[in-house]
């Protein structure tokens, strides 16, 4: 079969063909640029806990070493401080937001796909024409190396003037300039190093409306970000004016009246708010900023573009090796666009609250910090403007059933990483699992850590649900926690590639986990496809 097509290749086209590569799926990444992104140290992303785990499983390096994990994060009003929050031993060390430059992330990426031999990277390849058939697609690139490519699938990773949505004739509506920021990146020393902080409202603002809200991300090396919300309006930010600016808020944060600092690189960076129509037509499909942009009041876009890949990888995987199952296809527009959907209409919502600049809502006693407090969601990754979606409404959510026990984690929702028992006997966190093109079914057992998997394999329960996952309709992993937050003793989880809980069942329940199985992948297999997999089951 031929391999997918992914059209460019920034972070979100080449996790996505990594995430390929790892469920045996051939893919050409076609690349319009040389093969390298120039070095900005202003131009950096945020990526949450999940996000930053998906990248590290598939590049194969630990991003903390490129990027900074936040020690804490605070928010201040004027003086005060309205809110914190610290990272380290009182949380898992990988719930701290982890803040890298984006061309050292593109960097660690292309550099795992020079070393997979499923990735063909074509650089100086511009697409410009595209033809599908009932069978694949065809791609046409310009460039030194002009040339048709054929695929079984497409899909526009290619940015928010994305040619693939272009030539689809996609509307892309929205809205424009949503929120601009003036950027600078600097090395310096500033109180609590590690800690990133948003001020709104310093006392010190002396250079009008636009020094109202300056918020500090750091890097490694002593280098920090530094986002001065600028007002609404096109004006000219002077490089006088930004190191007036530099040199005011450094002076607010130090107490010394002439700061040291290193300047290394500025820019504009301007937040537009705009979701596709459609993010599939045929067997082409967007992701990422093809599909959104998002980003005001201190949420990532980048975060929902790395989602995307991790939910499109596994179904484009299943078809790919078994035969076309549109209703699979499909689940993914309407999971990906509903979440994405969601979290811009949070942002409108909150934005005339944190943007309005008075009003009666200015005297209600408490509502300032209120409003930090949505702030601080955002950066962080929580609440209804940062954390991750569920889909609770995917056409892939099995029926209810009798058996189902609550958990702490909601259904469609992404799962805890506890430690599992792998069927090798090995201890691993759980979304190390993830992504193979597996199913996964998770036993709560208290104790069984305590023993090698051999004494408790063939005890209790264990049989009757290891034969219970063989005759699922597609290939699944047996796992073993010693616990898992809110779950009761012999709970059964099943899980889907990408993370994001299915079902949570009370003991063995063998006809409710395959019912489960199958509508989590769109309803019954063709019958070609059942029977390859459930080789593919019997051969594990």
């Amino acid at each position: 079969m031929d391999p997918v097509i992914v059209v460019g290749a920034g972070p979100v086209g080449l996790t996505l063909a990594l995430a390929l590569a790892r469920q045996e799926v051939p893919s050409v990444v076609l690349d319009e640029t040389g093969g390298q992104d120039a070095p900005r140290a202003a131009r950096s992303v945020v990526l949450r806990e999940d996000t930053a785990a998906l990248v590290e499983r598939l590049a194969g390096v630990p991003l903390g070493q490129a990027g900074l994990r936040w020690s804490g994060w605070r928010s201040m009003r004027r003086k005060q401080v309205t809110g914190e929050a610290v990272f380290g031993e009182a949380e898992a060390a990988g719930a701290a937001p982890l803040h890298i430059a984006q061309h050292v992330l593109t960097g660690a990426l292309r550099a795992a796909v020079a070393r997979e031999p499923l990735v063909e990277l074509a650089t100086n390849s511009r697409l410009d024409t595209t033809e599908q058939e009932t069978t694949g697609v065809t791609a046409h690139t310009r460039g030194p190396n002009s040339t048709w490519w054929r695929g079984s699938y497409l899909i526009g990773c290619d940015g928010p003037r994305s040619t693939v949505r272009k030539l689809q004739d996609i509307r892309f509506p929205g809205r424009t300039a949503v929120e601009r920021h003036a950027v600078a990146a600097l090395r310096t020393e500033l109180p609590r190093p590690g800690e990133a902080f948003l001020h709104r409202l310093p006392p010190w603002r002396t250079t009008g409306p636009s020094a109202g809200e300056v918020t500090a991300r750091p890097l490694p090396g002593g280098v920090w970000r530094l986002d001065w919300l600028l007002p609404p309006g096109k004006d000219l930010v002077t490089p006088e004016l930004l190191v007036a600016r530099i040199r005011e808020t450094l002076t607010g944060w130090t107490g010394e009246a002439s700061p040291t600092y290193e300047l290394l690189d500025t820019g504009v960076h301007t937040v537009h708010h705009r979701l596709a129509r459609r993010w599939r037509a045929g067997r082409v499909f967007l992701a990422g900023d093809a599909a959104h942009l998002m980003g005001a009041l201190g949420t990532q876009g980048l975060d929902e573009g790395l989602r995307d890949a991790g939910n499109l990888a596994w179904k484009l995987a299943l078809n790919w090796h078994h035969g076309p199952h549109e209703a699979l296809l499909d689940s993914y527009q309407s999971e990906r666009r509903a979440v994405v959907a969601a979290r811009l209409r949070a942002a409108d919502q909150v934005l005339p609250l944190l943007r309005g600049g008075g009003g009666l809502r200015s005297y209600v006693p408490g509502s300032s910090r209120g409003h930090d407090a949505l702030l601080m969601d955002g950066h962080l990754g929580r609440g209804a403007l940062g954390a991750p979606g569920a889909y609770a409404d995917s056409p892939l959510a099995p029926p209810r059933f009798d058996t189902e026990v609550p958990v702490d984690t909601p259904a469609g929702a992404p799962v805890a990483d506890v430690v599992v028992t792998a069927e090798d006997g090995s201890f691993v966190p759980l979304r190390d699992r993830l992504g193979r093109g597996a199913l996964l079914v998770v036993l709560v057992a208290p104790g069984t850590g305590v023993w090698e998997r051999r004494h408790w394999v063939s005890a209790g329960i264990m049989p009757r649900l290891a034969a219970a996952v063989t005759a699922l309709p597609h290939p699944a992993e047996l796992l073993v926690a010693e616990s898992y937050p809110g779950a009761a003793p012999h709970t059964v989880l099943l899980v889907r590639p990408d993370g994001h809980l299915v079902t949570a069942l009370g003991g063995v329940r063998p006809a409710d986990l395959y019912a489960a199985a199958e509508a989590t992948l769109g309803g019954p297999l063709p019958s070609g496809a059942r029977a390859q997999a459930g080789a593919e089951a019997g051969a594990r």
